[in-house]
């Protein structure tokens, strides 16, 4: 009852806020400029809710998620602009792909641990950046020309079925099972948790939906490049979901939110953008080591459920 009341509670929340936000737009009172920062930060949120799922949930510590972005943004962009597929087909395309992608990379990947791990998936957004650089129907380092037909609304949906899908796999026994893994595999395995098939399912279910923000992103500006997919990407999206605090879906959504304004406002300021930036960071860890949540959700402030870490 009180998880149905949450969610209840949440949807009509976020319901608000698009019609507010689009009531906005359509009264002409937020400009270009600031409807393109509202798109980025749905994008931001969708990839730090779908690394959160493999980092915070499941512990498994990946650096390679710019690589499904890319595979998002490419086979979404190829589906419209080759293709002549509408929209919506290249955005379920682009992400369908990616979630193959991440299944066929997690499938011989998830086995290793730690380190190996990063560097192995690390490796994989490189190569598929190297792919991309080096085939010439898709523009190869020039990069391909898209048309701009992303808008709030589909930047919005894409946000909500990312945080509805997530939460509630979170919530259910395979997200217990996938927490169960991240607070002790060995205890996991010997309680008789098949371990590789939930970081396997984690893992393809956050590349679907960085493949999904990959397609809304490719679609929001008028070209997009390999060199844009690359390894600093994958940091930028690691930040978030650290500063939000790992194991906290909510402190990923607020920091994205955060660092997203922040990059915003600096953008007036790109001499010192990145100093600030980074000095920003250094002073959330110093004060706040575990994230701006830990590992809490925003529901346990407002007491709308029990305290700890599974509930948005």
């Amino acid at each position: 009852m009180k998880k149905s009341k949450v969610f209840w509670v949440f949807s009509v929340l976020a319901l608000v806020i698009y019609a507010v936000v689009q009531g906005l737009i359509s009264g002409g009172i937020l400009d270009l400029y600031y409807q393109n920062i509202l798109v980025q930060m749905c994008i931001n949120i969708m990839l730090a809710v779908s690394l959160h799922i493999v980092i915070g949930i499941t512990g498994q510590f990946s650096i390679g998620h710019a690589g499904f972005m890319a595979v998002g943004a490419y086979f979404s962009a190829i589906a419209t602009m080759k293709l002549g597929l509408p929209l919506p087909v290249g955005l379920i395309l682009g992400a369908g792909v990616a979630a193959l992608a991440g299944l066929l990379v997690g499938l011989p990947t998830l086995r290793l641990k730690g380190d190996y791990l990063a560097i192995a998936t690390l490796g994989f957004a490189e190569i598929i950046r190297i792919i991309f650089l080096n085939v010439d129907y898709v523009g190869g380092a020039a990069g391909m020309v898209v048309m701009n037909m992303t808008t709030w609304t589909y930047a919005f949906a894409g946000v909500f079925i990312t945080i509805i899908v997530i939460s509630n796999f979170t919530n259910s026994r395979h997200g217990r099972g996938a927490i169960s893994i991240r607070e002790d595999e060995i205890a996991a395995d010997a309680m008789g948790i098949n371990t590789t098939y939930y970081k396997v399912v984690a893992f393809t279910i956050g590349s679907l939906f960085a493949g999904l923000a990959g397609a809304i992103y490719a679609h929001n500006f008028f070209i997009i490049q390999p060199t844009t997919f690359n390894f600093l990407k994958s940091f930028d999206i690691l930040i978030y979901v650290v500063l939000g605090g790992l194991g906290s879906l909510s402190g990923s959504v607020i920091a994205a939110i955060f660092l997203t304004v922040v990059s915003a406002f600096l953008a007036n300021f790109p001499e010192t953008r990145m100093i600030i930036y980074s000095l920003v960071l250094i002073l959330v860890m110093l004060y706040r080591p575990t994230g701006l949540m830990g590992t809490k959700e925003i529901t346990s402030l407002f007491k709308f459920g029990r305290k700890g870490g599974t509930k948005i």
